[in-house]
């Protein structure tokens, strides 16, 4: 059966003018199937980027613990943490959202998905209390939240064992995240994107054009399905560009200093490296501050073929003289292979939460 594209459209105009719609925007579980086989579909695609690098970088948040996907929308932040991490190392899911339409879809979603997996529903936010500690997962949230919820959320986030949050990558959404960040890192150590535990280099006045975004790369059928095509021809989606901000937060155990637990000596690239007549030129966020690099041709042609992957390696260990890239090794991702629209074999599904139509 044919989507309605007419009903895409109105969801995407709605989110896009999240802040004045307010309340429940959810009608019926077929809107909610519908955006999550499409909108919702690309934020998993977001996921899949933020996961694969957690799993890069051997990051893994704590076995047994609760795992709470707020504001969980049609719940793909918590079904695609459960895919990647695996159902087992999780007590139980836990899915809140204002809507109770999107908390029941989320749950059954899950619990088919995972037939083993215990799933509850938290209408309030006040039954979101653990006796254990839990993992905290958000998604596409901070362009809808008034401030009085935005401080309820932080409250919430205080109280994780550890945070995994995706946005966005828009400059307003990506400066409320750091500013989060910059809130928590007292408390909590700074897992990724960043790869230290110091204030956060965008802050300086000199970088106050800059945000802190990345990109994730769309699986093959993006480009290769007819229905992707009809989608993003009709309603002027670039299915090419998915640009997000994140933030992975963890508590260290009881008497263990703050520390980021990448090692010293590892920069991140912002956003996309910027191509010239025999050079790039990067933004570099590394413990000292962020700086835009220079990286020329004729100085390791190795490295400036990984620069031109789509996108690069996020992670890199420089070798610098005169303040500009000689040389370096970069941290390895390993690349995806096509998924199609499945959440995890056998079963289908999409996925997601608040679609992003920047």
């Amino acid at each position: 059966m044919r989507p309605d594209f007419a009903l895409l459209d109105r969801l995407r105009n709605r989110f896009l003018d999240a802040p004045s719609v307010g309340g429940d925007y959810w009608e019926t579980p077929e809107m909610l199937a519908l955006y999550n086989s499409t909108f919702g579909e690309r934020i998993g695609w977001k996921w899949d980027a933020v996961l694969e690098e957690l799993a890069a970088r051997r990051w893994a948040p704590p076995p047994g613990t609760v795992l709470v996907d707020w504001g969980c929308g049609s719940g793909i932040a918590g079904r695609r943490v459960l895919r990647a991490f695996g159902a087992e190392q999780f007590t139980r899911l836990i899915v809140h959202d204002r809507s109770a339409l999107a908390r029941r879809f989320a749950a059954e979603r899950a619990t088919a998905v995972f037939p083993g997996l215990v799933v509850e529903q938290a209408p309030d936010w006040g039954e979101i209390v653990a006796a254990e500690p839990f993992t905290l997962v958000i998604s596409h949230v901070l362009n809808e939240l008034p401030p009085a919820e935005s401080a309820a959320l932080i409250a919430l986030v205080r109280r994780a064992a550890t945070v995994i949050w995706v946005e966005p990558g828009t400059g307003e959404v990506s400066r409320t995240l750091v500013t989060i960040r910059e809130e928590l890192r007292s408390t909590f150590a700074v897992v990724a994107p960043c790869t230290h535990q110091g204030a956060c280099g965008l802050l300086t006045p000199d970088n106050q054009r800059h945000w802190c975004h990345h990109f994730a790369r769309p699986p093959i059928e993006a480009f290769t399905e007819a229905f992707w095509s009809e989608f993003a021809l009709r309603l002027g989606i670039d299915l090419r560009s998915l640009p997000y901000s994140f933030l992975v937060l963890e508590r260290p155990p009881a008497g263990t200093a703050l520390a980021a637990p990448t090692p010293e000596g590892w920069s991140r690239i912002l956003g996309e490296p910027r191509e010239f007549k025999g050079y790039f030129k990067v933004l570099s966020c590394e413990a000292v501050g962020v700086t835009e690099r220079m990286l020329q041709k004729r100085d390791s042609k190795a490295l400036f073929k990984t620069m031109r992957r789509v996108p690069p390696p996020p992670l890199f260990a420089w070798q610098l003289r005169d303040e500009k890239i000689v040389s370096g090794e970069h941290w390895p991702v390993p690349g995806r292979e096509p998924t199609g629209n499945t959440e995890e074999p056998p079963q289908t599904d999409a996925a997601a939460d608040i679609p992003d139509a920047t």
